[in-house]
């Protein structure tokens, strides 16, 4: 499930794409899905979510792909001035408390010219998360901040990057966390929200185009995420 719009990356060949807070890698496999000749670098501080993202790499492509996952993290980056053409970031700085350092690491290890594609929660439906439960971001590597996403916007711009674009994603996500939100058991799913849950598989994986359209539309309203992309400049 990608929050970022992985295709639509101007990924050119050869070029160096990082994933910082890789998790269990669903964007540098989207990478190396949509974009077969990058070089794809996953990083990420977990060691059990990358043993999982090398799993599923290696379900994903039977032949070797241009990709290595490296444990790290995001305030000291073991990489080069200007290494990278690309590097996402989706869904990590709302846990990290001190993400202007994380901003600082991403600007020094991307090329002039290069881009950054970011996402973090929207701030009105985590704002009902809160506000449904204290639990939901108390626990640990839970979330700990509500971004204003025009806020954060201007914070990427003053280090010298250019905006280009802004959209939302995972509209029909929003209403499941509400659910789990509702009747927080220790983090467990419930009977609500384990039911929705199977519709979001069931979409994920048969994807009807009913569903498809009732998200491109709600996105702008309700969507769980906000992305952004900018651009570093030369």
């Amino acid at each position: 499930m990608e929050t970022i719009d992985i295709a639509s990356l101007p990924i050119k060949e050869n070029d160096w794409l990082l994933d910082l807070g890789c998790g269990e890698g669903r964007h540098s496999i989207a990478c190396c899905f949509h974009h077969p000749n990058a070089n794809v670098i996953g990083l990420d501080l977990s060691f059990s979510s990358l043993k999982t993202a090398k799993e599923k790499h290696t379900d994903f492509f039977e032949n070797e792909q241009i990709s290595r996952y490296v444990n790290s993290s995001g305030f000291d980056l073991p990489f080069s001035d200007s290494s990278f053409d690309h590097v996402i970031c989706s869904e990590v700085l709302e846990h990290i408390e001190s993400y202007e350092l994380f901003l600082n690491e991403i600007r020094r290890v991307l090329k002039p010219n290069g881009q950054l594609s970011i996402s973090v929660p929207r701030k009105w439906p985590e704002k009902i998360c809160w506000l449904l439960s204290n639990e939901y971001h108390q626990v640990e590597g839970g979330h700990v901040r509500i971004f204003n996403t025009d806020a954060l916007q201007n914070e990427i711009v003053e280090r010298d990057f250019t905006f280009l674009e802004k959209y939302w994603a995972h509209a029909l996500h929003s209403p499941y966390w509400w659910l789990r939100c509702l009747w927080w058991r220790d983090g467990k799913e419930n009977v609500f929200s384990a039911l929705y849950h199977r519709v979001l598989v069931w979409d994920l994986l048969k994807r009807p185009r009913f569903t498809q359209l009732a998200e491109k539309w709600l996105n702008p309203f309700m969507g769980k995420s906000t992305v952004m992309h900018f651009k570093k400049n030369a």
